[in-house]
């Protein structure tokens, strides 16, 4: 009776063994393995819109490799450094554009290219409290912003008559603007902490290096201060005549600030 029953059990361990073993060779089947590479497109279409950009990159993958060599597979290309972007995987995004532009440096959609180049870095993370914050991109680190100015500046100067020229310029003029506010941001910071010649020579940078921007009115402003703060007052007097010259009227003289707007881009 005990062999008997110890067969039993043997018997019901090699099964359970050989279904675990069956299981584990198995393999999920790749849904897409049938699909045309038209049809693999309109399911990532179909999943940035629904915003499940993750879904979208693995798809526009397959797609490039399927449709390699074709119009399809540029368009793919595209649009997974799109789909990268928008799932906050910026890196990677400008990788696939630069591969991109590499491959195709002939292609009708490099002015795009550039373009999507030139917003991803434009739009660098400010962080998870930028709404709140109201951080301004003269209140970061400058590289990415100088690197889309060059990818906005490429596309104007290649591309004169692109539907993406006119913003691209406007975000030009806004970028070199906030490298002179960036500059000011600076000096305002040595200024608060009663570095006064270190607040002068940060934003006499501002006024020596930019032209027509606002933040001069604020730079001229900080050396006005910091000079007084210093007790030059031959300095100080001859700022606040260029000041004055420059901005009647100015709001820095009168009530020691400037009122601020919402910054156009945070629309993007």
């Amino acid at each position: 009776m005990l062999r008997v029953k110890l067969s039993v059990v043997y018997a019901l361990v090699l099964i359970t063994v050989a279904t675990g073993l069956a299981g584990c060779s198995s393999t999920p089947t790749d849904k897409t393995a049938t699909m045309s590479p038209n049809e693999l497109y309109a399911d990532a279409k179909d999943a940035v819109s629904s915003g499940q950009f993750d879904k979208a990159i693995p798809l526009y993958e397959k797609l490039e490799a399927r449709a390699a060599g074709t119009p399809l597979a540029q368009q793919a290309q595209l649009d997974k450094a799109y789909a990268q972007y928008r799932s906050s995987e910026p890196a990677q995004a400008i990788a696939t554009l630069e591969r991109f532009m590499k491959l195709h440096p002939a292609s009708p959609a490099l002015d795009y290219a550039l373009y999507l180049k030139g917003i991803i870095n434009f739009n660098d993370d400010l962080g998870m409290f930028s709404a709140v914050s109201r951080q301004d991109l003269s209140e970061r680190d400058q590289k990415a912003s100088k690197e889309a100015f060059e990818s906005f500046k490429e596309l104007v100067a290649r591309f004169p008559k692109s539907r993406y020229t006119p913003d691209a310029a406007q975000r030009m003029n806004y970028i070199v603007s906030s490298l002179a506010q960036y500059e000011v941001h600076v000096a305002r910071y040595y200024y608060k902490r009663g570095a006064y010649l270190a607040a002068v020579n940060r934003a006499q940078t501002a006024v020596a290096d930019y032209r027509d921007v606002p933040a001069l009115e604020e730079a001229l402003f900080i050396i006005y201060k910091s000079y007084d703060a210093l007790g030059m007052d031959k300095l100080r007097d001859d700022a606040k005549r260029v000041l004055e010259s420059s901005y009647p009227g100015s709001e820095y003289l009168t009530k020691g600030a400037k009122s601020k707007d919402e910054p156009w881009w945070k629309v993007w």
